[in-house]
């Protein structure tokens, strides 16, 4: 098996089209930011290698599927993380804000 090189987007002018490898796969793809899409398709490509060594499967749409499944884990994962972590200061900022809503209000009574 091949091992995953650096590429080089080659970008056609004509209509921002970018040639880009995904296991032994060559795919023109349309987008604005090159770079970004070549660094789209080399974790693709390092997803489908790293199914590939883990199973016995040659099959490459059974890859791309396993693999896709990889990445919406990883997606998901972060989401959920990052869900957390915003209801967690929004829960705080609530409690926070009701905090000085009770000083405040002590305070106008004392004064």
């Amino acid at each position: 098996m091949a091992s995953a090189t650096k590429q080089q987007p080659i970008k056609d002018a004509s209509n921002s089209s970018v040639r880009v490898e995904i296991f032994d796969q060559a795919y023109n793809l349309r987008g604005s930011d090159p770079e970004y899409i070549l660094k789209l398709a080399e974790y693709v490509d390092s997803k489908m290698r790293a199914v590939a060594e883990q199973t016995s499967t040659v099959d490459s749409v059974r890859l791309a599927v396993l693999a896709a499944l990889n990445i919406a884990d990883e997606y998901h994962l972060l989401k959920r993380k990052g869900d957390g972590g915003t209801v967690n200061y929004e829960k705080r900022a609530h409690q926070l804000s009701h905090a000085l809503d009770e000083v405040l209000k002590d305070h106008r009574r004392a004064g």
